[in-house]
C-alpha cells in the first residue's frame, strides 16, 4: 500500500503576475525515452539495474526505427515511469541533457555499486568532485546516471518489497 500523498501545494511562479494556482496534477512522468544502439541489450542492463521486465518490443529492426520498452512487472501506467530503449545507430551522449538516479532498497551505496559495476556499469567522470554522496556511472553504452546514497522502500509487489 502507498502512503497518503500530501496536500497539493499550489505552484508559484517567480513573476507574481504571472502565479497560478494548481488545483490538480496535470501530468506526471509516464516514459523516458533513451537513444542507445542496441535496445535488447540496454533493456537487459536496465532491467537487472531497475527489477523491471519487457513489457513490449516495437518497430522493425532493419533500416527502420526499433524500441524496447521495459517497466515494472504491473506495466504501463504504474507508480514507476517505463523506459523506451530506442535504437538510434549514433546517440549523442556526450550533452548528459537528462539522466536517470537510482537509489537502491535492499541494501547499501556500497553493496549496490557493486551490483551495478558487476551488471556492467562503469564510473564515470562529470566533473562532480569527489566529495558527493552519489556515485557517478554509465551504462554500457556510456549513458550517464547516480546512485545516491539514500535507500527507498521497495515498491509492493516487486523481487524486493519482501525482504
Amino acid at each position: 500500500m502507498l502512503a497518503p500523498r500530501p496536500p497539493v501545494v499550489p505552484c508559484e511562479s517567480p513573476d507574481t503576475s504571472r502565479r497560478k494556482k494548481v488545483t490538480s496534477m496535470a501530468c506526471r512522468i509516464s516514459e523516458l525515452v533513451l537513444q542507445c544502439r542496441d535496445p535488447d541489450a540496454m533493456a537487459e542492463f536496465w532491467c537487472a539495474v531497475l527489477d523491471f521486465v519487457v513489457l513490449s518490443r516495437e518497430g522493425e529492426v532493419d533500416g527502420e526505427e526499433y524500441g524496447v520498452e521495459i517497466g515494472p512487472r504491473e506495466g504501463y501506467g504504474g507508480a514507476q515511469p517505463v523506459l523506451f530503449l530506442l535504437r538510434h545507430e549514433a546517440p549523442d551522449n556526450s550533452a548528459h541533457p537528462l539522466h536517470i538516479d537510482v537509489s537502491a532498497t535492499d541494501r547499501d551505496q556500497d553493496a549496490e555499486l557493486e551490483r551495478l559495476l558487476s551488471l556492467g556499469a562503469g564510473p564515470a567522470d562529470i566533473d562532480q568532485g569527489a566529495d558527493v554522496p552519489w556515485k557517478v556511472l554509465a551504462d554500457p553504452e556510456g549513458n550517464v546516471f547516480c546512485l545516491l546514497k539514500g535507500r527507498v522502500k521497495p515498491l509492493e509487489g516487486s523481487a524486493t518489497s519482501d525482504h
